[in-house]
């Protein structure tokens, strides 16, 4: 069963989906679990790398998790996971990387998120993201179970005002 939709937004820039991505990074907590689902090449790891800066004390670059499966970073929120599961052959191998652990204790941004098979959390915000008619377009798309997360996002567009 997919969650329920709570929010769509067409970015029409990377600028736009960078602000978002950053204003989102600022309300999340240890053991917030953000999924991001699309095709290959529509923002996620773009997404995932914007939110991640804003937290960091000192900017550093956020290589993509592709090969490595995994980055982690350390932030004053707290530790970070940035994971990327395409390349998981079996949903075992999230106790394996040590991921399950830190989806109760980290920030957690995962791409791919299908490859977590019975390890999906079920509180966690999940982002859904297309590519636009236009090369910098992206629509995305927020569901949710947890009606947190609709608060937490309308959060994030009190802080743009």
């Amino acid at each position: 069963m997919q969650d329920p939709v709570f929010s769509e937004h067409l970015f029409t820039s990377e600028n736009q989906t960078a602000t978002f991505a950053a204003r989102l990074a600022q309300h999340l907590r240890p053991g917030d679990c953000v999924l991001m689902e699309g095709p290959v090449g529509a923002g996620k790891s773009f997404f995932a790398r914007a939110a991640i800066l804003s937290l960091l004390e000192e900017p550093e670059d956020i290589p993509s998790p592709t090969f490595t499966l995994v980055q982690t970073y350390d932030s004053p929120t707290g530790e970070i996971w940035h994971s990327d599961l395409y390349r998981l052959s079996h949903p075992d191998e999230i106790e394996e990387l040590g991921l399950n652990d830190a989806m109760t204790d980290a920030i957690c941004f995962i791409e791919w998120p299908d490859r977590l098979g019975s390890y999906r959390p079920e509180n966690a915000l999940t982002l859904v993201f297309e590519n636009g008619q236009q090369s910098d377009e992206r629509h995305l798309t927020l569901r949710a179970q947890d009606a947190r997360w609709a608060k937490l996002i309308s959060g994030v567009y009190d802080d743009a005002n």
